[in-house]
């Protein structure tokens, strides 16, 4: 289904896709501003084609463009689009439109047992596109998680970004969720796995190789003090 299958604006088209829900819809005014789409460019193939498509200005493209450069447009738009939402989510209005599908969990929520359902913020690992796909960071475990949904979790992290949801908690710090009180304790039979045991191995919390050697030089030493004195 195109765009032009539906009723309304192509941004509106876009973000109601399924598996398109985290997407929130720019404002067109915003796209419209040149300084907003710096550097866009050399990213996006076919870039005026693409501008044109998500602005919705008529293109006389079946007298220009091959049916494979038509479909290469519409790849195009929407990974300028996705580029564009990077940065439009962490304007003032962006951050409301977001806010919205934060309060509502769009987004989903912690999968941990004690972050007792968080509501989760997409995030991307890079700010180029093609390296990942996105990911959901959870405020109150500062977790970090794949989406729940499939469709969700092959999009582009970089149509979120790398700043989002920390700058968004940092303008919002009233958001900011308490970390959790309880933290699991692995047991066996009802006793706890001590630390030295294998089952750390490798774990961050196991003692590390590090502090062991420092901790046996230090055992070494005092050996030798002890020696010396006793001569």
């Amino acid at each position: 289904m195109s765009a032009s299958d539906e009723d309304g604006s192509w941004i509106t088209w876009f973000c109601s896709l399924r598996g398109n829900e985290f997407f929130c819809e720019v404002d067109e005014d915003y796209i419209q501003d040149d300084f907003n789409l710096t550097g866009l460019s050399s990213l996006v193939p076919y870039y005026e084609y693409a501008l044109d498509m998500v602005l919705d200005v008529e293109m006389p493209m079946e007298d220009s463009l091959t049916e494979e450069q038509q479909e290469i447009v519409e790849s195009a738009a929407e990974m300028l689009y996705g580029l564009i939402h990077a940065r439009y989510i962490v304007t003032n209005r962006g951050m409301h439109a977001m806010y919205e599908k934060y309060r509502a969990a769009a987004f989903g929520r912690c999968p941990r047992v004690f972050c007792q359902g968080q509501p989760v913020l997409p995030v991307g690992l890079s700010d180029l596109p093609r390296n990942y796909t996105v990911n959901v960071f959870c405020p109150r475990c500062h977790g970090l998680f794949f989406p729940k949904s499939t469709r969700q979790a092959n999009i582009d992290g970089a149509y979120f970004g790398t700043t989002f949801p920390h700058l968004y908690l940092m303008t919002h710090p009233d958001m900011i969720p308490t970390k959790p009180q309880q933290t699991y304790v692995p047991r066996v039979y009802g006793f706890k796995v001590h630390k030295t045991s294998l089952f750390y191995i490798n774990h961050e919390e196991a003692p590390s190789k590090k502090s062991t050697i420092e901790n046996s030089s230090k055992q070494s030493r005092r050996s030798r003090d002890r020696n010396r004195r006793g001569k």
